[in-house]
C-alpha cells in the first residue's frame, strides 16, 4: 500500500508538529477514533480493566501523551490524570506493535517500549491490545495499519 510507505516516510519530519496541537483536538479526535475502531471490544467489555483506572500512552520521540480510561463503553482521555501505569515508547514501536509486525514481549524485553507504574494493569493493556481480533476492526483500517507496520519494518 503505497500510501503507507508514504505515511511513514512523511511521519519523522511532521508527527513532531502534532503536540502543537491543541490537546481539546486532539482528546476529540482519539476519542471518535476509539468509538470507531474499537466498537465491537468495547461494547463486549474488553477495556473493563481501565474502569476506573488511567492508562499513561507517551510517544516519547513525538513529545506527546494522552491518559486513558474507560467509563462504561467509551475510552476517556485526558491530558493529565493520577495514572496507574504508563507505558513509553517512540512511534514507530507503537506501529509495529499496533500492526502485529513485532510481537509484544519482545518490544518490552528490548526496553523499546516501557512499562511504569502497576505491571499487572499494565500486562493486562498489553494482553488485551493483544488478543484483539483486527477482524472486528474496520478492514481499510486494519489493512493500513499492517501496511504501516511493514513500512516502519
Amino acid at each position: 500500500m503505497k500510501i503507507a510507505q508514504w505515511l511513514v516516510k512523511l511521519g519523522d519530519p511532521l508527527l513532531p508538529y502534532g503536540r502543537h496541537v491543541p490537546f481539546a483536538l486532539q482528546r476529540r479526535l482519539i476519542e471518535l477514533a476509539a468509538a470507531r475502531l474499537f466498537a465491537a471490544p468495547l461494547a463486549e467489555g474488553a477495556f473493563d480493566l481501565l474502569q476506573g483506572r488511567w492508562l499513561r500512552l507517551q510517544v516519547s520521540d513525538l513529545g506527546l501523551a494522552w491518559c486513558l480510561s474507560c467509563e462504561g463503553t467509551r475510552l476517556r482521555v485526558a491530558q493529565r490524570a493520577a495514572v496507574d501505569v504508563s507505558i513509553r515508547g517512540k512511534w514507530r514501536d507503537f506501529v509495529l506493535l499496533a500492526s502485529r509486525q513485532e510481537d509484544p514481549d519482545t518490544l518490552f524485553f528490548r526496553r523499546r517500549l516501557v512499562i511504569e507504574g502497576d505491571t499487572d494493569l499494565g500486562l493486562g493493556v498489553k494482553n488485551l491490545l493483544d488478543a484483539l481480533d483486527p477482524d472486528q476492526l474496520p478492514p481499510r483500517a486494519w489493512r493500513l495499519m499492517q501496511a504501516m507496520g511493514e513500512a516502519v519494518r
